[in-house]
């Protein structure tokens, strides 16, 4: 709210330098503003009184908009890249595997191992499940496992995320 938008009889005044000017009548403050040729704007509108400010609007408004934008670009979102084994996986696929999965963490991604098995290798689910410890303990130093190896349907999943 700017200007003759602010309804309250009171409200905490802040100078245009930053200084705190007081409590007073919104008659007065607006008298004021005019005088330094600035808008009065309501800052904070639910503190007991508003806390006004003097300050030039069309300034503030790009500040508020350049502020937004800055804090957007700096957000991150991760995402979960997976990777797929199979029980039967030859030592260097693994290590290629490996590779990929710690680039992955060291931009910032989760990373999803799902060890998946066909037909008889069903039948062989927990002599497998040393392929993906042996997947975490060669990332250690960079992952921690977020959720322990997990056999759901057809396949063995595990989370990994980079080290804090």
């Amino acid at each position: 709210m700017i200007n003759e938008q602010i309804r309250d009889r009171e409200i905490r005044l802040v100078g245009e330098d930053g200084a705190q000017l007081g409590i007073m009548p919104t008659r007065e403050a607006m008298r004021m503003a005019e005088e330094a040729g600035l808008d009065l704007v309501k800052i904070a509108p639910t503190a007991k009184p508003p806390v006004c400010k003097i300050v030039d609007y069309g300034k503030y408004k790009y500040e508020q908009v350049r502020k937004e934008k800055e804090a957007r670009k700096k957000q991150r979102t991760t995402e979960v890249k997976e990777i797929r084994l199979t029980p039967n996986i030859d030592t260097n696929d693994l290590n290629t595997k490996i590779s990929a999965a710690r680039k992955f963490l060291t931009k910032g991604d989760k990373v999803k191992i799902t060890l998946r098995f066909r037909g008889r290798e069903m039948a062989h689910m927990n002599n497998s499940r040393h392929i993906l410890d042996d997947f975490a303990k060669s990332l250690s130093d960079v992952a921690v496992v977020e959720k322990n190896a997990k056999v759901e349907g057809r396949s063995m999943t595990m989370f990994l995320t980079e080290k804090r």
